[in-house]
């Protein structure tokens, strides 16, 4: 796998922070990978952190349930989990476009940041790779991500 950097982890906050996940239940073992890790990556950078996990049953799932959480408000950031992985038809790729473009939506109509790592993958190899692996794992970067965003709009807001 080629050298990809992975995001900074944000400095410790003190504040107490709410965060979603919304995760897929297809593909299991990988989405659960996923959620583990945005999950310990969230507590270490905000002891006391709130993190709601919603579990729904795949990816294309994923973004009315986002919508809903964002509809609601007291979330500072959603992140979306889940897990293609490509077969013989384009369906994986069709809803992969899917969920990119409704999870866009969702947040710029509700102006709340939506991490994307509804991951779609080629192969279990890279889903493995992806989802399992402590060094690189998408779970911990969007859990970066979406600290650094909710205090990037936070800090917009207060300007």
């Amino acid at each position: 796998m080629p050298n990809i950097p992975v995001p900074t982890r944000p400095r410790q906050m003190l504040q107490r922070r709410a965060f979603a996940i919304v995760a897929s239940q297809y593909n299991q073992e990988y989405v659960k990978g996923l959620v583990d890790h945005a999950t310990r990556e969230l507590n270490v950078i905000s002891p006391g952190v709130a993190v709601t996990v919603f579990e729904v049953p795949g990816a294309f799932e994923i973004p009315i349930i986002v919508q809903e959480i964002a509809a609601r408000g007291g979330i500072e950031a959603i992140i979306a989990l889940g897990v293609i992985i490509r077969g013989e038809t384009q369906h994986a790729d069709l809803i992969g476009e899917a969920v990119t473009n409704a999870l866009l939506d969702a947040g710029l109509r509700y102006r709340i940041p939506v991490i994307h790592e509804v991951l779609l993958l080629s192969n279990e190899e890279q889903a493995k790779a992806r989802c399992l692996d402590e060094e690189l794992n998408r779970g911990t970067e969007a859990a970066r991500i979406a600290v650094k965003m909710a205090q990037a709009v936070s800090d917009f807001k207060n300007r």
